[in-house]
C-alpha cells in the first residue's frame, strides 16, 4: 500500500495510457487490490489532459499506442513542473527502448504481461516511483526552507553590516569634531590618525552590506575605496601627494580584511606625515600579489627613506599597531633596507 493512501485513506491513482482497453480493465482489477486506483486514456492527447487536471500520482505508460509510441508521449510528461513518476511499459524485449525510456526521464521500465508476477512486478515499481518522488519533493522543500533561511540570515547580517559601519561613521564623526576644537597639534593628529583606523573598519562594513557579502571581501575594490578617502582626508598643500594601488583581484575572509586595511592605513598614513618634505609632491604606491594562496602587500615610496631600529616618530602607537596586526595574521612586517625609500612587505596566508 503506498504511503498516500495510508495517509488519506484513499487509493494511490495511477494514470494507465493504453489503446487496449481489455488490459486497462485487467490492469485496473489487478492493482486495485494492491492499492491503487487507475484511471485509463487510450491515447497521449486524453492522458495528457488528465495529467492536467492534477491529482493524479504515478502513470504507467505503454510503449506501442495506435498514432504513437510511448516515447512520444514521454517528454511532454517530464516537461510537467513537479511531475509524477512515469513506468514505462513495453510488450517489447528490444532492450534498446528501455533505455531510451530511461533517457528520457522514465522512473523505471516493466516488461508487459498478463501473469500475476507482472502485476506484483509493476506495484513493486510504482511504489519505488512513489517512493523516489516523495524523496525528490521533501529534498526540494527542505532546499527550499535552507534558501529562505539563508535569505533571511544575509539580510540580518547586512543589517548588522550597515548598522556598525553606521555607527563606525558616527564615531569618526565625533572624533573629528573634537579634533577642530583641540589646538593641540599633538592631539589633533592623534585624533585625526584614531579617525583613520575607524574609517579603515568601516569601511569593511559598508563594502560587506552594500555588494551583500557574507565572510569575504574583495580586497582591490575594497583598498581602492579606502585609500581615495584616505587621500582625500591627507592630501593638502603641505602633503600634495598620491597613492597609487596596483591589485590582483582577491577575495580575503572578513577578519583578514580588516586586520589588512589598519596596516596599510598605518603604512600610507606614515608614508604622507614623513616620506617627502613639506610641500613636496611624492608617489606611494600599495601593491597587491596573489601567489597561489600566499598574500603579499607591499607599501612603499621614493622619499626619504625609514630605519626601522630608530626611535619612533610621534607616539609610537602606530608601531606597536602594525606590529600586532602583523602577529594576528602571521606575518612579520619586513622592511626593505635596498630600496632608496621606504618599502613594507607583508606576506601571509590568504586561506
Amino acid at each position: 500500500m503506498s504511503e498516500s493512501s495510508g495517509d488519506t485513506g484513499e487509493a494511490t491513482r495511477i494514470l494507465y495510457i493504453d489503446d487496449d482497453e481489455e488490459l486497462a480493465l485487467l490492469m485496473r482489477k489487478n492493482l486495485g487490490r494492491r492499492g491503487f486506483k487507475l484511471e485509463w486514456a487510450s491515447d497521449g492527447a486524453t492522458g495528457l489532459a488528465m495529467l492536467a487536471e492534477g491529482g493524479i500520482e504515478a502513470v504507467v505508460l505503454d510503449h506501442f499506442l495506435k498514432a504513437e509510441t510511448g516515447l512520444d508521449i514521454l517528454p511532454r510528461i517530464t516537461a510537467m513542473p513537479d511531475h509524477p513518476p512515469v513506468i514505462y511499459a513495453t510488450g517489447s524485449g528490444d532492450t534498446s527502448i528501455a533505455v531510451a525510456a530511461l533517457k528520457a526521464g522514465a522512473d523505471d521500465y516493466v516488461l508487459k504481461g498478463v501473469s500475476p508476477d507482472y502485476f506484483d512486478l509493476l506495484a513493486a515499481a510504482l511504489e519505488q516511483g512513489l517512493e523516489r518522488a516523495r524523496f525528490r519533493r521533501d529534498t526540494a522543500q527542505a532546499q527550499e526552507v535552507i534558501r529562505q533561511q539563508r535569505d533571511h540570515a544575509e539580510m540580518l547580517l547586512a543589517e548588522v553590516n550597515h548598522r556598525i559601519a553606521n555607527s563606525l561613521g558616527l564615531v569618526g564623526a565625533l572624533i573629528r569634531m573634537q579634533s577642530s576644537m583641540t589646538s593641540d597639534q599633538v592631539a589633533i593628529d592623534a585624533l585625526q590618525e584614531t579617525q583613520m583606523r575607524i574609517n579603515a573598519i568601516a569601511s569593511v562594513h559598508r563594502r560587506l552590506y552594500t555588494n551583500r557579502q557574507v565572510g569575504t571581501v574583495q580586497v582591490d575594490e575594497y583598498l581602492s575605496s579606502l585609500l581615495t578617502e584616505l587621500e582625500a582626508s591627507m592630501r593638502d598643500e603641505k602633503r600634495p601627494h598620491r597613492v597609487v594601488l596596483t591589485s590582483q583581484p582577491v577575495n580575503l575572509a572578513t577578519d583578514k580584511v580588516i586586520t589588512l586595511g589598519l596596516i596599510v592605513s598605518e603604512l600610507v598614513t606614515n608614508a604622507f606625515k614623513y616620506a617627502y618634505s613639506d610641500g613636496s609632491p611624492g608617489e606611494i604606491n600599495v601593491i597587491v600579489e596573489q601567489d597561489s594562496d600566499v598574500l603579499r602587500v607591499t607599501v612603499e615610496d621614493g622619499g626619504r627613506g625609514f630605519d626601522p631600529l630608530s626611535p619612533a616618530k610621534g607616539t609610537g602607537l602606530g608601531t606597536k599597531i602594525l606590529n600586532a596586526m602583523a602577529a594576528s595574521l602571521k606575518a612579520e612586517l619586513v622592511y626593505d633596507g635596498q630600496h632608496s625609500g621606504t618599502r613594507a612587505m607583508l606576506v601571509f596566508t590568504a586561506n
